[in-house]
């Protein structure tokens, strides 16, 4: 319930969390973090300038290199737009060339769209996602260019025809709340947002807005998104990303009608109190399922300390010499399987690796989960 007496110290929390997470000189700039910052109502305005500043130097030059390279862009640029738009930035004064003269981002936005189009005309699906997909019209929209009927319609027959899959999920329109896609229907033009907990990591579906208005009229989700928000379960400044704008019910659409004038300015760090953890090292058995594209599949049964993360079994099942190797990849939402045993799993083939436990789809990154307890970690080639 927003009106719970703890609902504004959970935001504060988050908030906090969030703006926390772009002091990491490491990480990259995030446009999905600058996005939840700026739609929520209490800033630190030095810091998300600061923010942008990274934004439109590091994030704007792997777009120009991608673009130059001839690869789809359209989630990324889409975030960048929204992004540079939410921060009041003339969209306008910034460009970028894929080999030709220098263009307009939306002129870019647009051209990537087409291309979209063009591939689900062949083959019945984008070139990237319809996640991707949904941002570019979605950012199209908040920069004020008309989105061309012709694209919003193929997204419009992808939902309606059950062509939005992930994984080996039903199609988004017959997934409950058991499912790992939560789908929500606002009011108003047929808005639609989905949320994907499992945040599987490159080809994640994490939130699908298409254009529309209305305020959330499902309160279960919503009541159960502020419950895993209570229990710390999202910990990725990606997850927390999706999480506080959702809270406070606020979308990219919002961003519309935004002027910049005004601002809070009162968010301001917390030193972090050392906590000093004793470590249990006691060990506990784990079994590594890997099952590969073709079917086959291999299993490693052995010990790890308690506690160790996802990422540290994988590295202490490596260095067993038991035939056992992984590699992995740098992302927006942490580090994600790229190869297993040799074999790769891409988004360019459609393909991603998959993590469970004991038979449910993991919540967390592999920096994140914890083993505890004897369990079962099966990582699948699946695609979608």
């Amino acid at each position: 319930d927003p009106t719970a007496p703890d609902h504004d110290e959970l935001i504060l929390r988050l908030n906090k969390d969030l703006l926390r997470s772009v002091e990491e000189p490491e990480a990259p700039p995030n446009p999905s973090v600058h996005l939840a910052l700026r739609l929520s109502a209490h800033h630190n305005l030095a810091m998300e300038n600061q923010h942008l500043t990274r934004l439109k130097n590091q994030l704007h030059q792997n777009l120009q290199s991608s673009l130059a390279a001839g690869q789809a862009v359209t989630g990324q640029l889409a975030l960048y737009v929204l992004a540079l738009r939410s921060s009041c930035h003339d969209l306008t004064s910034l460009t970028l060339s894929d080999g030709d003269a220098p263009e307009h981002l939306l002129s870019h936005l647009k051209r990537q769209l087409e291309r979209e189009k063009e591939h689900i005309a062949l083959s019945r699906r984008p070139l990237t996602t319809y996640y991707q997909y949904s941002l570019g019209m979605l950012a199209l929209c908040v920069g004020g260019v008309r989105v061309s009927a012709h694209v919003s319609h193929k997204l419009i027959h992808a939902v309606n025809h059950g062509l939005i899959k992930h994984g080996d999920s039903a199609p988004i329109g017959e997934l409950t709340r058991s499912d790992p896609v939560r789908f929500w229907d606002l009011e108003g033009s047929g808005t639609v947002w989905v949320l994907e907990e499992s945040r599987w990591f490159r080809s994640v579906l994490q939130a699908l807005q298409v254009i529309g208005g209305g305020e959330l009229r499902c309160s279960a989700p919503m009541e159960a998104l502020r419950s895993d928000a209570r229990r710390a379960r999202y910990h990725s400044p990606m997850a927390l990303s999706q999480t506080l704008p959702a809270l406070q019910q606020r979308t990219y659409l919002h961003l519309r009608g935004g002027d910049c004038r005004n601002e809070d300015d009162s968010l301001v760090l917390d030193d972090e109190p050392v906590v000093e953890v004793l470590a249990d090292l006691s060990p506990v058995p784990v079994q590594v399922e890997v099952l590969k594209a073709d079917g086959s599949a291999v299993e490693y049964r052995f010990e790890v300390p308690s506690g160790s993360t996802l990422l540290e079994v994988l590295k202490l099942l490596q260095d067993h010499q038991m035939g056992f190797t992984f590699e992995t990849e740098n992302s927006l939402w942490g580090k994600f399987l790229s190869r297993v045993n040799g074999e790769q799993a891409r988004q360019t083939d459609r393909r991603y690796w998959n993590l469970s436990t004991d038979g449910t789809n993991l919540t967390q990154g592999m920096e994140d989960f914890n083993i505890t307890a004897n369990q079962k970690i099966t990582i699948k080639n699946t695609g979608y």
